[in-house]
């Protein structure tokens, strides 16, 4: 009777959040039905055709539409293949800060670095566009000095896109990243870095035998769920700093569905990419979960 209680008394403690999931995560799949008429607003759903699997042909119908998905893939595959590439950063962060010895210092760079991840991307853009737009503080700085001629169209040019989206996404990030590195560093045995101590163990050895050893585990289930998550960039960020002259590089293709939906109006066409895209994921998930008990004996869902 108590062992019952005290499930009755968890399961109420994990029913709010499930009740969040069910509204935010689960509820709007209903709006997958869109895929299968021809919407269009403010006719009601009721009163449009039933088109089927029109909207998913539609996709690969003639080869404009297939050269600019795959334009607009390039783009997801390189932003997401650089945050793969660079998965290792959050942890290498959070070794250097749990190797700084003044406790205050620790805290300020800790504190410094995660307060961006509550920063939206709308106050992100505007510090951009102050710091980097033609007439922002650095280009005035540099035309003052004499160092330019003329002011350099950071924000307005195409070079370099995907560097320059990966590092603000870094700075973003970077900080909150490495929080659930600093948990997994707090929870290795304090013995093993005694035993190597007395074996004569010196601090980078300290951290190459003990700590990353102990955070390989944690590395790897995050980068699973990364791949997992490869065609889910998120559309905030792109949305801000897109313009007309970088979309080439910049459209991934969450940001490719938003304006196909709200850009040009074609709402099936955009829940069609939307379900296509969720399915590839669902894909890659089990497909990663089958990698990770090959590898890992261990099952991430």
């Amino acid at each position: 009777m108590k062992k019952k209680k005290q499930g009755v008394k968890l399961f109420l403690y994990i029913l709010p959040f499930m009740l969040l999931l069910l509204v935010f995560s689960y509820y709007p799949l209903y709006g997958w039905i869109y895929a299968f008429f021809d919407y269009r607003p403010p006719i009601k759903l009721a009163d449009t055709e039933f088109v089927g699997l029109f909207w998913f042909r539609s996709i690969f119908s003639s080869g404009t539409k297939i050269k600019q998905l795959l334009g607009v893939l390039r783009n997801t595959f390189a932003m997401s293949g650089l945050g793969i590439l660079t998965s290792w950063m959050p942890m290498a962060f959070a070794i250097f800060l749990s190797e700084l010895k003044s406790k205050k210092f620790n805290k300020l760079v800790q504190t410094l670095t995660t307060l961006p991840n509550f920063i939206s991307w709308v106050l992100v853009f505007f510090m951009a566009f102050t710091m980097f737009s033609s007439s922002g503080v650095v280009n005035n700085l540099l035309v003052d000095n004499g160092l330019i001629d003329a002011p350099i169209q950071f924000l307005q040019s195409d070079n370099h896109v995907w560097l320059t989206m990966w590092l603000w996404a870094t700075w973003k990030g970077l900080g909150w990243g490495s929080i659930m590195y600093l948990a997994a560093i707090s929870g290795i045995d304090q013995s093993q870095y005694e035993a190597a101590r007395v074996d004569g163990a010196g601090r980078f050895a300290l951290i190459w035998h003990v700590t990353v050893p102990g955070l390989i585990p944690t590395y790897f289930v995050l980068l699973l769920l990364n791949v997992a998550n490869f065609l889910n960039n998120g559309m905030e960020q792109y949305f801000m700093f897109q313009n007309n002259f970088n979309m080439d590089h910049i459209q991934v293709l969450d940001l490719y569905v938003y304006n196909l939906g709200m850009g040009s109006g074609s709402y099936s066409l955009a829940t069609s990419f939307s379900v296509f895209k969720s399915l590839i994921s669902i894909v890659l998930l089990f497909g990663v979960n089958r990698l990770s008990k090959k590898i890992r004996g261990e099952s991430i869902i």
